[in-house]
């Protein structure tokens, strides 16, 4: 049941997670604004109920932007979140028609939708451009919606093919019985089950730590991984045909994100280090014109005018230090485009 990558699962996983695990999907954020407030829900505080659109590490307005990071992170796929998607499904349908216009019908898209909002209509204008369909149910929050969450989740035969109609649950330890029992009552209406390894943040820890212990880590809750693998345990004894993954933190760090990170265009005169990060020797001027015609003037550069700065050649670092021009950083950061920094220094 142990998969490559760190995760455990039982008939395979499904075809959106395959890009995944590869650094392949792009996440397409259309909003956090949700039509509900799960108490265990993990976004970020710059995202959550925020009406902003977020293509990976990009705050995007538009359609020319998500293009540009698709090319950049050299995604062939895409994963649509939120917030609740179906609260904006124009920009939704907007978005996932552009992404199917400007790379083909084999760029994989996949969506993940909360119940509530979930109706014939909605999902009849989906199926035009989404490939792959993932319901987060809402009995975890209300157990009486158990009935209502399974036929929301039928209305999908109408439109896909069962292999791409799956749902997503958070693994809560005390909840595991709870998920087995919906799993039993909805499993012929779904193709995959996923199921996460349930982590805090800087938006739930309240909540979680009046019921969960942490692991030594820190940011996943303590029993998840083994009601995890409890949870595939009692599915194989059932001998269920669907695709079941346990996917844990340590893929979406280690592999998912790693992955990305490695495939993603880097700037001038950069070097990739094995773990995806990216290491530049960089001047930071007061005056970036004057700098770049001074520095040309010596040896090879690229002006990065939106981190306000200078990258370097090897050669004409080595040129500089010996003149004495500028003092020069190594950087080591990561190639998304919000230019995260690991280590910063001055080497002359």
């Amino acid at each position: 049941m142990k998969t490559k990558f760190s995760s455990c699962c039982l008939n395979g996983i499904a075809e959106g997670c395959r890009h995944c695990v590869k650094g392949r999907k792009l996440v397409l954020f259309i909003s956090g604004k949700c039509s509900r407030k799960c108490w265990y829900c993990s976004l970020s505080e710059k995202r959550k109920d925020k009406d902003i659109i977020w293509a990976n590490e990009r705050e995007i307005t538009n359609t020319d932007e998500l293009i540009n990071e698709v090319q950049e992170s050299h995604a062939d796929s895409a994963g649509i979140t939120g917030g609740d998607p179906l609260l904006f499904i124009e920009r939704t349908l907007k978005f996932a028609k552009t992404l199917k216009s400007k790379f083909g019908k084999e760029f994989h898209i996949h969506i993940y939708l909360p119940t509530k909002l979930v109706n014939s209509n909605n999902l009849r204008k989906l199926s035009k451009y989404i490939d792959e369909v993932r319901f987060h149910p809402e009995f975890i929050l209300n157990r009486e919606k158990i009935k209502e969450d399974v036929e929301k989740i039928r209305l999908a035969n109408q439109f896909w093919k069962i292999n791409n109609i799956g749902i997503e649950l958070p693994m809560i330890p005390n909840k595991k019985s709870e998920i087995l029992n919906f799993i039993k009552i909805v499993r012929e209406e779904v193709g995959f089950i996923n199921l996460n390894e349930f982590e805090i943040s800087e938006t739930n820890f309240q909540a979680v730590l009046k019921k969960y212990k942490l692991n030594r880590d820190t940011y996943t809750i303590k029993d998840s991984d083994k009601s995890g693998i409890w949870l595939l345990n009692q599915l194989k004894k059932q001998k269920v045909k669907n695709k079941v993954h346990f996917c844990t933190a340590n893929l979406k760090n280690n592999y998912q994100y790693k992955n990305r990170l490695k495939l993603h265009k880097i700037l001038p005169f950069g070097r990739k280090t094995s773990e995806g990060t990216v290491t530049y020797l960089a001047v930071y001027p007061k005056n970036l014109r004057k700098a770049v015609r001074e520095i040309r003037s010596i040896g090879k550069c690229f002006p990065d005018t939106k981190n306000k700065r200078i990258i370097l050649s090897e050669k004409t670092a080595e040129k500089i230090i010996k003149e004495r021009l500028y003092k020069i950083a190594r950087v080591e950061e990561h190639p998304t485009y919000d230019s995260t920094v690991m280590d910063f220094c001055i080497i002359n």
